[in-house]
């Protein structure tokens, strides 16, 4: 048996089926190699089948001891990891504290979107979706476990994460456990059906597993979010102790993915229920049950989450402010000292919400500023549709501007020395960056020079603009047209130079040392 290294290991046994298998009996490994030795916890999936699932961090021969109350004895065998493919690079981790990167050192460019409820829609629109997102620049997915239930989202899911009504039902019940969510599934309200938080559906879970490792065979960060408030089922008011049992679930299920990254909740301060000592009790659930460390974090609605709490890798933001937030991200870094990624900075479309109806220009502006100052910004598209297919919910086709010129800016990000930028001082009409580990001064307006700089001038229009290099040096500069995407030759220059713009909005220059 063999596995590439970052690879998902897959073991499946025959086991017992009595009772209620998700929560009466208990499934675990341990993984050893030469340089790793993992205990992971497995999980029921169904018709008597328990499986193990692992994703090796090395090369070489593993070892594996299966035990656990699921069956009357244990298994054992080993397994062969090999060299990973040239395009796995492994799961993204947390670089010098404030940058993103692959296990192997490549830089990570996050360029996300949000579609909050694709994998709820119909197989036809899930295709269209996973064809759309094969075609774009996107590197991350934004998505919920649970369905949405919220404007252009009100029709019932294809399928539920939870069993509902049958035997597993009176099981729960018999074992003296409480089915705690109901709703009415039609407008007679005698037509109820039961969900029964002690009970996963396994043929939900197998179509997540697919969905998931679909993105990552495209390259693309499963952005997962487990919990969320818009809810008419009961999944955002489950006690304690079904959150839990669900949250050990999803990271014995999810957690060998190499894509995959933990959302603990999108707008997690719109639902009161649920206090700040149960988030991180939650969050450190997660983190401890992942052996791998995935990237973990929490989304906000009105008020950041503390991002300084020891479980979060990353600030996972939405703007607070109508005119002010990705123009904060270098302020961001320095507060918090992890990497900044705006997931919501308001969707382009044209919606009569507030949160989806900026233009592409404006939200390609943003995620200029938020690249440029040291952040990642994400994506999403909220076009009024005569079927309410909205990109944002439930994925399809993208109707938007902004995708093509996001994808340009990705371009030139990835060209940038050593991978990743800063945001230093510039003219106050601009945001100026340099590659994250060179060093500029600035001293009574005389600015030394780095061997790459970024000047973006955003929705201001100069008609030209004014450099002052050392005599001794030469540069060679180029004007970018970020929305029409185009990079102009302006020549190597040295000493006072005077640069033409075309006086249009979303420009920018780059400077290169020769």
């Amino acid at each position: 048996m063999q596995i590439e290294k970052w690879g998902m290991l897959e073991l499946s046994f025959q086991g017992k089926k009595d009772g209620n298998p998700y929560v009466d009996y208990q499934i675990k490994a341990v993984i050893s190699g030469e340089k790793e030795k993992v205990e992971v916890n497995g999980f029921y999936d169904g018709d008597g089948v328990y499986k193990v699932r692992f994703m090796p961090s090395y090369e070489g021969v593993y070892s594996y001891q299966v035990t656990g109350s699921f069956a009357d004895k244990g298994e054992s065998g080993k397994f062969t990891v090999t060299p990973n493919r040239v395009e796995n690079h492994g799961p993204v981790r947390v670089q010098d504290g404030r940058w993103l990167a692959y296990a192997d050192g490549t830089p990570y460019h996050s360029v996300g979107t949000t579609c909050y409820a694709w994998t709820h829609q119909s197989e036809k629109l899930q295709q269209q979706t996973l064809e759309t997102l094969e075609k774009s620049c996107f590197n991350k997915l934004r998505f919920c476990v649970f369905p949405k239930y919220y404007a252009y989202n009100e029709t019932e899911p294809q399928r539920y994460p939870y069993q509902r009504g049958g035997r597993r039902g009176q099981d729960s019940e018999k074992a003296g456990r409480k089915i705690i969510l109901s709703i009415p599934m039609k407008k007679e309200p005698e037509d109820i059906t039961d969900f029964d938080c002690y009970a996963f559906d396994p043929v939900y879970f197998r179509h997540l597993d697919q969905r998931v490792r679909q993105l990552m065979e495209m390259g693309i960060e499963a952005d997962i979010i487990l919990f969320h408030p818009y809810d008419k089922w009961g999944f955002s008011t489950m006690k304690r102790e079904c959150n839990e049992l669900y949250l050990g679930y999803m990271t014995a299920r999810y957690g060998a993915y190499r894509n995959v990254w933990w959302s603990m909740a999108n707008e997690y301060d719109l639902m009161p229920q649920i206090t700040e000592e149960e988030w991180d009790a939650y969050g450190r659930l997660v983190r401890a049950r992942d052996v791998y460390g995935h990237l973990c974090s929490i989304h906000n609605c009105i008020a950041f989450y503390d991002y300084t709490k020891d479980w979060i890798t990353h600030c996972s933001m939405q703007r607070t402010d109508t005119y002010k937030h990705v123009e904060l991200t270098d302020q961001f870094l320095q507060k918090y000292q992890k990497p900044v990624v705006w997931d919501e900075i308001v969707y382009e479309g044209n919606i009569d919400q507030s949160w989806g109806n900026i233009s592409g220009q404006e939200l390609v502006r943003r995620f200029w500023e938020a690249t440029l100052r040291g952040g990642c910004a994400g994506h999403g598209e909220t076009f009024v549709h005569p079927e309410d297919i909205l990109w944002w919910a439930h994925g399809g086709v993208l109707h938007g501007e902004s995708e093509p010129r996001i994808a340009f800016l990705k371009k030139i990000w990835d060209e940038t020395p050593g991978g990743y930028l800063k945001a230093v001082e510039g003219a106050l009409d601009e945001v100026a960056a340099i590659p994250a580990y060179a060093e500029k001064t600035v001293t009574w307006g005389y600015a030394t020079w780095t061997d790459y700089e970024l000047h973006y001038y955003g929705f201001n229009r100069p008609a030209f603009r004014r450099f002052e290099f050392p005599e001794n040096e030469k540069f060679h500069m180029e004007v970018i047209d970020t929305w029409n995407m185009t990079v102009e030759d302006a020549g190597v220059h040295s000493g006072i130079t005077e640069v033409k713009l075309p006086a249009r909005e979303w420009m920018a220059v780059r400077i290169r040392k020769v």
